[in-house]
C-alpha cells in the first residue's frame, strides 16, 4: 500500500512539473538541459561530459553537445537498422539541427538545450554538422587507404569536439585551434589502435592500407584473420610514432587555456601518452585491448599538476597564428 501511495505521489509530482513547464519556458529549458545531463552521466565515453574540472556554468552546454552526438552515434552504430535507414535517420537529425539554430522552441529536449547553447555560447553549428558527416562515414566507410584519408575522418569525428570546447571558453585564435585539432585527432587514432581487437571482427580496419602494403600486408588479410600479431607489429609501431608526434604537436595548447580546462587537457595528454606506451608493449595487439586503471591515473596526478602549473609553450608559428 505504501509503495502504491509513493508511486501515485511521484506521478502527481511529475504531472505538476509538466504543467508548470508548459507555462514556464525557463523551466522547460531547465528540464531540457537536465535531460541532456542525464544522458551524459549515464555513459562512460571519454567525451568531457560535465566534468568537475569544467566551470559549473559550462557543464549544461557540454551535456547538450554530448547528448546530440551520443544520439547521432547510436543512430549510426546501434541496433539492426540497414545502412540506408541509418543514413535517413541521420538526415532527419541534421534537419532538426538546422532548425534549432533559429528555432529555440523546437519540441525536442536535446535540440531545445542545444539551441540555447548555440545562441548563448556562440557555438559554430558547422562543427556540430561535421560530427554528423563523421557518423555518416561510420555507416558507409570501414577502411581507409591513407593516413590523410583517416585524418579527414578525424577532422569530422574528433576535432569538432575540441573546437566546441574552445568556443565555450571564448578561445578562437588559430594557434589554439591548430593545437586542439592535433590533440583530438591523436586521441581518435589512439582509440583506433586500442580497439583493433574489437573493430577487426566487426569488419572495420583503421590501419591505412598504404601502411599495410609497405609491410607486405593488406587490409583484406587483416580482416580475414590471416595476419598474426608479429607481422602487424611494424605497422602498429608506425601508427604509434605518427600518433605520438601528433599528440605532442598539440601540447602547447596548455599555455593558451584557463587553468581548470588546462588540468583536464593535461590529464588527457598524459593519458594519451600512457595509452600509446601500453599499446606499444602489447604482445598480441590483435587480440588484446589496453585500458588505464585507477592506480595508473593516480600516478599521473603529479605530472598533470606540473604541466598545468608550468605549461609547455609553442616554439613554432602556424598559418594564421603566432606562438
Amino acid at each position: 500500500m505504501l509503495v502504491t501511495i509513493e508511486l501515485a505521489e511521484s506521478k502527481l509530482r511529475r504531472h505538476h512539473a509538466a504543467m508548470q513547464a508548459a507555462h514556464n519556458p525557463s523551466m522547460e529549458l531547465t528540464q531540457a538541459y537536465q535531460h541532456c545531463l542525464d544522458i551524459a552521466q549515464s555513459h562512460y565515453e571519454n567525451f568531457p561530459t560535465a566534468s568537475k574540472l569544467l566551470a559549473a556554468d559550462l557543464r549544461p552546454a557540454v551535456a547538450a553537445i554530448y547528448a546530440f552526438a551520443r544520439h547521432a552515434d547510436d543512430l549510426a552504430d546501434e541496433g539492426d537498422a540497414s545502412p540506408a535507414t541509418r543514413l535517413k535517420q541521420l538526415d532527419a537529425w541534421e534537419t532538426l539541427l538546422e532548425r534549432c539554430e533559429h528555432d529555440g522552441s523546437i519540441n525536442h529536449p536535446i535540440f531545445m538545450a542545444l539551441a540555447d547553447a548555440i545562441q548563448t555560447r556562440g557555438l559554430d553549428i558547422e562543427d556540430l554538422d561535421n560530427l554528423l558527416i563523421a557518423f555518416r562515414m561510420d555507416v558507409s566507410i570501414h577502411a581507409y587507404a591513407t593516413l590523410d584519408e583517416l585524418l579527414f575522418y578525424c577532422k569530422h569525428s574528433a576535432n569538432p569536439v575540441g573546437r566546441l570546447m574552445l568556443q565555450l571558453h571564448r578561445i578562437n585564435h588559430a594557434e589554439a585551434v591548430f593545437c586542439s585539432d592535433k590533440i583530438c585527432s591523436a586521441l581518435q587514432l589512439i582509440n583506433f589502435w586500442q580497439d583493433l581487437s574489437i573493430d577487426l571482427p566487426r569488419g572495420r580496419c583503421y590501419l591505412p592500407e598504404s601502411w599495410l602494403q609497405e609491410a607486405g600486408l593488406s587490409g583484406e588479410q587483416l580482416l580475414d584473420g590471416s595476419i598474426d600479431n608479429a607481422a602487424i607489429k611494424p605497422v602498429l609501431e608506425q601508427a604509434i610514432r605518427e600518433t605520438r608526434a601528433m599528440l605532442e604537436a598539440g601540447a602547447p595548447l596548455l599555455a593558451m587555456i584557463p587553468f581548470r580546462l588546462r588540468l583536464q587537457i593535461a590529464a588527457t595528454l598524459h593519458g594519451g601518452r600512457l595509452m600509446l606506451n601500453k599499446i606499444a608493449r602489447l604482445e598480441q595487439p590483435l587480440n588484446q585491448r589496453v585500458t588505464v586503471g585507477k592506480a595508473e591515473w593516480k600516478r599521473l596526478i603529479l605530472p598533470v599538476l606540473k604541466d598545468s602549473l608550468f605549461p609547455p609553450r609553442s616554439h613554432h608559428t602556424t598559418e594564421g597564428g603566432q606562438a
